[in-house]
Order: C-alpha cells, then sequence, then structure tokens
C-alpha cells in the first residue's frame, strides 16, 4: 500500500498514475494473431472484451506488444477484470502481478518493467475496478471479497496461460510473479492455496494478516495520548539520535542502520529533565510512546496485536500512522475502520478506544479474515515442484513490520523444514513501505529468482540500488547482514560481506 499498505514507489504506486495507456500502432499488429484475440472465450467463464497492438516506445523503454483485456467470471457474482501485455519479442515467460492497497492494478506503469525484459504480463483489478487503496466499499459483495482475498490471482493465471498458447502458439516455460505489500499478500495466497501456478514468487513486505491494520489503529492511539504526538521536527531530532547510536554498527556510517533488529537505543536518553517536551528533548508521554512503538503490543494469546517499528525508520512513520496524535488517519487504520459490520459484526468496537486484548482477536477470526490471511506456513506442495519464494521488505517500513515477515519464514523453517530450503528472505536497511526512504530500494529480486530457478543457484545475495542511482548495496539473506570492509567503493556490492 503506498507509503501506506500500497505497493510503495514499486509496483503497487502505479495504481491511478501514469502509463495507463499506450499509442496504439499505425497499422501493424505487434504480431499477427493480436487482433483476433479479441472476443475469444477463456475456458468457460472468461471472455476477451479487446485486444490491440501497441507500437513500440523507445523514450520509455518499452516494446512492441499486444495489450489483451478480458473479464474472468468463475461463479456469478464475481466479475474480475484482466489485463495481458503480449511482447512481440517474448522472452518465453509470462510474469503475474500484484495488486496494492485495497485495489488491484491494471496500469502500464506496473507491467512496464517487466515488459522491457521480455515477459508477458498479466494483471488483475482484483475483482472490483475501483483504483482508491482505501476503498473498501466493493466488500458488500461477498463473491468479491472472495476474489480478492484468493481467486482473483489464481484465475487471472490460468487465463493468462491460455492467452500465451492462443497467441504464440506454444506454453510459456515459466511462470513468475512479483508483488508488493498486498501484492506480497497474494502471492503467499499463491503459493500456500494454488501451489502449481507459479514456479517462483517473489513477495514484497507482504500484508499477509489483519495485524497490519490492527498494528495501524494501535499505533494512533500510541500518539493520541496526552502530550503523546511528535511534530516533524521532533522525529527528525529522534532519529538523529537513533542514528548517532547505532547508524556505525554495519562498519560505515552513512545514514543508515544496517540492522536495526539490533539496536537498542533508549528513547529516555533524551528525555527532558523538567518533563517538558522542547525541540531538543521529550516529554514523558512522548518516551512512553516510543518504546512501546518499538517494543510492540502482543494479544494474550502471545501473537502481535501490534507489530514494533524499527529504530531508524521514524521519518517516515507519518505516512501510515497519526503520529501526530491529531486523531486524524487518513487511512483510517489501514481501511480496517471502513469494514466494522464485515470484521466485528454486531460486536461493539471503539476504534479510538480498540483493544488488543479483545477487539483484535474479534477481527482476526472472521470469516473475512480467514479466507483473507495468508499466514499458513505449508509450502511443501510449492517447493516440492520446484518453486522458490523470495521474501524481502525494507527495515524502515511503516506499515507491516519486517519484523512479521520474519515471522513468517521463522514459521515455515519450524513448521516445515524441507519447503524452508526454498525460501530466503532478504531485508533492506533503511527502505520503507516498497520503496522509498534512504536506502537502497530497488532490490533486483528478479534475476535472482531467474538464476536460483533456471540455473539452481540459490541467491546469496540480491544487488539494490536507490531509485535515483545514488547509492548500491547488497542484501544478504536472512539472518546474514551487509558489512561494509572500510577499504573498497561503497557502492561496489564486493566490498561488503555477509556475516
Amino acid at each position: 500500500m503506498k507509503h501506506g499498505m500500497m505497493c510503495g514507489t514499486a509496483v503497487g504506486l502505479a495504481i491511478g498514475a501514469g502509463l495507463l495507456a499506450a499509442a496504439p500502432a499505425s497499422a501493424q499488429d505487434a504480431n499477427g494473431s493480436c487482433a483476433a484475440l479479441s472476443g475469444k472465450m477463456l475456458g468457460d467463464d472468461g471472455t476477451i472484451i479487446s485486444s490491440k497492438a501497441i507500437a513500440a516506445d523507445a523514450a520509455r523503454h518499452l516494446p512492441a506488444y499486444c495489450e489483451v483485456h478480458a473479464t474472468l467470471k468463475p461463479v456469478p457474482g464475481s466479475n474480475i477484470g484482466v489485463v495481458y501485455r503480449l511482447p512481440e519479442k517474448w522472452n518465453g515467460k509470462v510474469l503475474g502481478l500484484g495488486g496494492g492497497g485495497w485495489a488491484g492494478n491494471v496500469t502500464l506503469m506496473a507491467a512496464a518493467p517487466g515488459l522491457a525484459r521480455g515477459y508477458a504480463s498479466a494483471q488483475t483489478d482484483g475483482g472490483h475496478p475501483g483504483t482508491s487503496v482505501w476503498d473498501t466499499s466493493w466488500t458488500s459483495n461477498p463473491e468479491a471479497r472472495k476474489d480478492f482475498a484468493y481467486r482473483a490471482i489464481h484465475e487471472m493465471t490460468v487465463a493468462a496461460k491460455q492467452i500465451v498458447q492462443l497467441n504464440y502458439g506454444k506454453p510459456q516455460t515459466r511462470t513468475y510473479y512479483q508483488g508488493c505489500s498486498t501484492g506480497g499478500r497474494m502471492g503467499l495466497m499463491e503459493a500456500q492455496r494454488f501451489p502449481d501456478d507459479y514456479d517462483g514468487i517473489i513477495a514484497g513486505a507482504p500484508v499477509y494478516t489483519l495485524q497490519v491494520q490492527t498494528s495501524a489503529i494501535l499505533r494512533n492511539q500510541m500518539f493520541s495520548a496526552p502530550g503523546a504526538g511528535f511534530t516533524a521536527a521532533q522525529l527528525a531530532m529522534v532519529n538523529a539520535a537513533v542514528l548517532k547510536a547505532c547508524d556505525a554498527t554495519d562498519g560505515q556510517t552513512d545514514g543508515i542502520i544496517g540492522n536495526p533488529l539490533a539496536c537498542h537505543w533508549n528513547p529516555a536518553t533524551i528525555a527532558c529533565k523538567g518533563g517538558k517536551a522542547s525541540g531538543q528533548c521529550l516529554a514523558p508521554a512522548q518516551v512512553k510512546a516510543l518504546e512501546t512503538a518499538y517494543k510492540g503490543i502482543r494479544a494474550p494469546d502471545g501473537s502481535w496485536a501490534a507489530l514494533p517499528l524499527e529504530r531508524g525508520g521514524e521519518i517516515g512513520w507519518s505516512r501510515f500512522m497519526d503520529s501526530a496524535g491529531t486523531g486524524k488517519d487518513a487511512t483510517h487504520g489501514g481501511g480496517m475502520m471502513n469494514m466494522k459490520t464485515l470484521l466485528f459484526g454486531q460486536t461493539p468496537v471503539d476504534f479510538s478506544a480498540f483493544r488488543a486484548d479483545k477487539d483484535v482477536a474479534v477481527a482476526r477470526s472472521s470469516d473475512f479474515a480467514r479466507m483473507y490471511e495468508a499466514a499458513n506456513p505449508d509450502l511443501d506442495a510449492f517447493v516440492k515442484h520446484g518453486g522458490r519464494l523470495i521474501l524481502w521488505h525494507g527495515l524502515s517500513d511503516p506499515g507491516p513490520s519486517p519484523v512479521g515477515t520474519i515471522d513468517y519464514l521463522e514459521s515455515v523453517q519450524r513448521t516445515h523444514p524441507d519447503a524452508a530450503k526454498g525460501v530466503r528472505l532478504f531485508l533492506a536497511p533503511g527502505v520503507e513501505h516498497c520503496g522509498g526512504g534512504p536506502g537502497s530500494d530497488q532490490p533486483d529480486t528478479l534475476t535472482a529468482l531467474e538464476q536460483w530457478i533456471e540455473q539452481d543457484k540459490a541467491p546469496a545475495t540480491v544487488i539494490a540500488t536507490r531509485r535515483d542511482g545514488s547509492r548500491t548495496r547488497p542484501l544478504c539473506p536472512f539472518p546474514q547482514q551487509a558489512r561494509y570492509d572500510g577499504k573498497g567503493d561503497v557502492n561496489d556490492p564486493n566490498a561488503y560481506r555477509c556475516q
């Protein structure tokens, strides 16, 4: 979700953004079969609505391709919109893409990187056409709920393989999936429910349980306590104190903490002696709010009610929560506040006094939660057929916590150790939700997945570059972290070692 629960500056941020349309080819189809696809049936419940050839666009590094729009209706009440983009120079592979927030994503912006590499891309609106990441009005339709929870990506993928066969006259050699945030949850759901759909899956910052939403609500409460809110300047002051304490632990002082999980800076060290907040110190209520935010809140059963926030990411917090303590949250608790009846039924709930010991359990035991959450650690079937899963997460993510993704990996390792051999997690220092922040926020996970599956080369590192090109770093498989050797170019991945 966008610097909320969207796909950050990666795939999910394309929702509602540019590159929604491209110029059609003048006369020649991107391939001879493109125009002939229109009107064809996809199985028993899908129809291709339109197909048109799109000319290459060198300025945007886009090849010529065939754009296909279709509707899939697997059951009455379901209406899944899908878009496929089929490049003229096809690499023989399919790339499924996920959505962001409470929406799917069919934009060209999301498909463009894969298209440029020769992939046939597959996208869906998630079972409802809206693009607002916080709009949950569509949940009034029970079939739309199922579509978004688990069915839309699966149906999109099945149809993608049919369209590839129709268009190119041969099946794909590999089928990969890539998504972040909600798209990450969708990827985990595929591996768990439909293990044969994909050969490889990339799931970034997955919003895989409603703990992300309950965390948002409880974090709002932390900062709405009297005197507990922070101005942007105060969060910057806190961030500076954290960096002073923990920045150099990875071998360099660069404004980024390599392993914030090992940083135990205490907010009390900058508490005001007189108890009154200022530009240089914190009031007692602010110290308490920070301590709770860093520690997280547990529900009675030991699960997270509010996942921890990591030290070093304070400057980005306000994008996901009301850190100012104003009582105003543009995300509405990550959308949960707009789903009161669906999640709580007739059980009374006060979101301004949300209870970790009661309300969290009610929401997570709802019928919707049972089909929406993708926490099942059983990946045996996926890995046994050769499937590989790359998880990645920004360590400064103010939405879904990297701790939640670590918890999922460890659950797989603990309960299904053989399957765990087909899973890797890469944590990105200084990176916020699916992108943004001062860190290297563009990890080349797709190349790593290709090499793992096609060359049987498990990723020892993933190379990540900052969006503006100013920074390149290797990401190490968890629990290792990259440490600078103190000698080479800081932007040379070879100057780091995983330890």
